[in-house]
């Protein structure tokens, strides 16, 4: 049979209750879960600590606080993808969409240098085998941007590629609705009123020159593949309508109540951000990730930016929606990989990969102590 490892005495989350029992990982794979402890010698013991799947983020922007650890201060790419790798791990998340922005609306210096060369160094890192947890692409397509096809087109048919969003953050819709709010920003950028004011008609101008043709193109580009499709920052029901309409499955990060209502009666799934849950609220005034979990409208957590956030909301999601621990777990393990048509993780259960991660819950916080990736231990 090869060799195996053996954990007992903790508390394993399964997909619809906890079990106090005892799991055994073959070949990189679950291969029992039974009740009660394991008397083997080289068994390890969990202390009551939990087991949970690997979490599953399928939007983090990680990454690009690597790369720009300061405003002026950029780090070698390379270095930065293996700190981004590394980070993911140590917070349990196994499996990462690595989610590159593709399209530059100037609000960041290089953001495009750093989707292009991010892409090359997980292409080389994970060819090598030296990333601790499975990452896969996620392209958050800029339909407003002028250089969004040409950044696209040579990515569209990229191996890793699982999950593309269509966003818009031009100024008057979706984040950016609120435009006094956007003309703030520019503000503390130090334009002056005529620069914003010109800012303003030069976003307007390529909104209407290019959001519709890059949409086309992306879709276009999508039909027929197994390859998620994900709105971005939809804040009205004819928003989330038109997605319907072309055969958008995925709400990522709905900035209003209304959008979360109108992505439920379409039957599209719904991603909140983790770090909104964990704060307390949104960090750009919209809608508050714990009204949406009390509503019944969130299918999926994803860190957006903090990676070590997902576990905890999970936890806290327990007490602000009075969910079992079971179904709180599976909104940032289950749920997002069948949202991504990952059927071989997520779950405890027989025959899927052994990522795993245990947990001790201290004074309610999560504590990760024990962090594996097809029963090979990463953190």
């Amino acid at each position: 049979m090869g060799v195996e490892t053996i954990f007992t005495g903790g508390q394993l989350i399964l997909p619809d209750h906890s079990l106090s029992g005892s799991l055994v990982v073959s070949a990189g794979r679950i291969s029992a879960i039974d009740p009660g402890r394991n008397g083997s010698a080289g068994a390890i013991d969990l202390g009551g600590d939990l087991l949970i799947p690997g979490v599953v983020d399928l939007h983090t922007d990680n990454l690009e606080r690597q790369v720009q650890p300061r405003a002026t201060a950029r780090w070698p790419s390379r270095s930065a993808m293996i700190a981004h790798d590394a980070q993911c791990a140590a917070a349990g998340v196994t499996t990462v969409f690595d989610s590159f922005c593709v399209g530059d609306l100037g609000f960041q210096e290089e953001r495009s240098r750093t989707f292009v060369e991010g892409v090359a160094d997980l292409d080389h890192l994970a060819g090598a085998d030296l990333l601790k947890s499975d990452h896969l692409l996620h392209l958050r397509c800029e339909l407003p941007a002028a250089d969004m096809e040409p950044l696209f087109l040579p990515y569209a048919a990229h191996p890793r590629l699982a999950l593309v969003s269509l966003m818009d953050h031009s100024p008057g819709v979706g984040q950016w609705n609120d435009l006094e709010q956007f003309r703030a920003l520019l503000r503390r950028d130090g334009l002056t009123e005529a620069e914003i004011e010109t800012k303003l008609v030069q976003h307007q101008e390529g909104r209407l020159r290019w959001r519709d043709r890059n949409r086309a193109l992306v879709l276009e580009r999508m039909r027929g593949r197994a390859i998620a499709l994900a709105s971005h920052d939809d804040r009205t029901a004819e928003e989330v309508a038109e997605n319907a309409a072309d055969g958008i499955g995925i709400a990522e990060f709905p900035v209003s109540m209304e959008a979360a209502e109108a992505a439920r009666q379409h039957s599209i799934l719904t991603i909140a951000g983790a770090p909104n849950l964990v704060r307390g609220g949104s960090h750009s005034g919209n809608v508050a990730a714990a009204d949406l979990l009390r509503a019944g409208l969130v299918d999926a957590f994803a860190s957006d930016y903090v990676p070590a956030s997902l576990l905890e909301a999970a936890i806290l999601a327990t007490d602000v929606a009075g969910i079992s621990l079971a179904q709180a777990v599976a909104l940032v393990t289950d749920r997002p990989a069948r949202m991504a048509g990952l059927t071989d993780r997520g779950r405890l259960e027989i025959g899927l990969s052994a990522d795993l991660v245990r947990v001790r819950l201290h004074d309610g916080t999560p504590i990760i102590r024990g962090v594996w990736r097809r029963g090979e231990r990463v953190a």
